[in-house]
């Protein structure tokens, strides 16, 4: 996790008063029917970005408007998760924004929200058949796309002959994990179907749960020693891989993706145990958010350039999609040059040296 997580303010007033799910911030806390923003953000287990990057990001941007706004995170919590969009439509939001934790569960919120005038905003991940009025994120394809080929060019660098491939997924509950696998598979399969790497086990980690996550894999790498590559779906499902093969002394040797360019997977890279990240430049997408976010706690419907199409609901929905970025240790220096992660928390201990040979100062 990463080093340095902003400290925040975890008071909320509200009906019901959840106090378990932790990590809240309000930028009024002391009164009720004030908050006209709410976002609920998924967890703070799967992935370091949603505390460390969304929450600071998204908590400027509507301070930088003027607006008031109420952010939580579920953790993991469908309950919980239900119960805050509750009580954040009670206490006044006339805009919710949400991080679904599957599509049942969000869709069951943007109903309620949108059945009680408030508008709707899906970030991140696509809620499908949820019908939001908004969609916020990367083209996940993309990021797929860009993990297969950061692990073929790395299995290339290696010189390693018809590998096995071991695939990692996201949750099946994901609709991004399924994005992600879409892309990475058209560029693996070709390369199954040549015969020039051996497609190995290939299992999703529920609710992306890094501990099951090393379970899945030792079990992997129990039926299939000879695994010769990992596609990891994101940082934290790389790094359980990345101690399994420490375990048997192939770390290094066995090349492992991963994706949002966290100080974990950024370590992981710097000292060769990781051969690449994706990194997703939060802020953009945050920014981008909370423009349409302030815009509809206004009245207004701002236009965007894109749509998804939700194959659930068969419609297209109005959305924001950024470019996502490759990462290996040759550019690792412009994720720090981005203010994503900063030296102080990447070079640390025994990481100082590697950040030099890097070019990070």
């Amino acid at each position: 996790m990463r080093r340095g997580v902003l400290v925040l303010a975890a008071t909320l007033v509200a009906v019901g008063g959840v106090t378990a799910c932790g990590n809240n911030k309000s930028s009024d806390s002391g009164s009720t029917k004030t908050a006209k923003i709410g976002v609920i953000l998924p967890d703070s287990k799967s992935s370091a970005r949603w505390e460390t990057a969304d929450r600071k990001y998204l908590q400027a941007a509507f301070e930088a408007a003027g607006v008031k706004y109420d952010i939580q995170n579920a953790q993991n919590d469908k309950s919980a998760f239900q119960t805050i969009a509750d009580q954040m439509i009670t206490n006044g939001a006339t805009v919710l924004m949400i991080v679904n934790l599957d599509s049942g569960t969000g869709k069951a919120v943007l109903d309620k929200a949108k059945a009680q005038g408030v508008a709707t905003i899906d970030y991140d991940r696509l809620t499908l058949g949820g019908g939001a009025q908004y969609y916020v994120s990367f083209d996940n394809t993309e990021v797929g796309k860009l993990q297969g080929a950061g692990l073929v060019k790395c299995l290339t660098d290696k010189a390693v002959q018809k590998p096995v491939v071991a695939e990692l997924n996201g949750s099946p509950t994901d609709n991004n994990a399924t994005l992600f696998k879409n892309g990475y598979d058209s560029v693996l399969k070709p390369k199954y179907d040549a015969g020039d790497y051996t497609k190995g086990p290939d299992q999703s980690v529920p609710e992306w749960d890094n501990t099951q996550a090393g379970t899945i894999f030792e079990q992997m790498l129990t039926q299939k020693p000879d695994i010769g590559g990992v596609l990891a779906a994101n940082d934290g499902l790389g790094n359980a891989a990345i101690s399994v093969l420490k375990k048997q002394k192939l770390n290094g040797k066995v090349p492992v993706t991963g994706q949002d360019a966290t100080v974990q997977g950024l370590q992981n890279i710097l000292v060769g145990d990781q051969c690449m990240t994706v990194y997703k430049a939060v802020k953009k997408e945050a920014d981008a958010a909370a423009g349409l976010a302030v815009g509809l706690a206004k009245g207004e419907k701002k236009a965007v350039d894109n749509k998804v199409h939700d194959p659930t609901s068969n419609a297209d929905v109005p959305a924001v999609l950024l470019n996502p970025v490759s990462i290996t240790k040759e550019n690792i220096k412009d994720v720090i040059a981005d203010g994503y992660v900063t030296a102080a928390d990447l070079c640390t201990g025994d990481y100082a040296a590697k950040c030099t040979e890097a070019g990070i100062k």
